[in-house]
């Protein structure tokens, strides 16, 4: 027979904290199977493209489009 339970916890020196209230319920000489599912809290990484939009390059001494072909 399997039960399934599900909570959140942290990782605290390589080990899973089970809540209270489940401890009873899974007991010591239980055979479990966990699954884990990280949410990760991660930074949206800019894209080269993504920082030239919000701060275009000034560039100047660039050939315009008439005077590239016409050379």
């Amino acid at each position: 027979m399997l039960n399934a339970v599900e909570f959140q916890a942290k990782i605290q020196n390589g080990l899973i904290q089970i809540p209270d209230r489940y401890k009873q319920e899974l007991g010591e000489e239980d055979e479990i199977k966990v699954i884990v599912l990280v949410k990760k809290k991660t930074l949206l990484k800019k894209d080269i493209i993504d920082e030239l939009t919000e701060k275009p390059v000034q560039v100047t001494g660039i050939l315009s489009r008439e005077e590239i072909y016409n050379r």
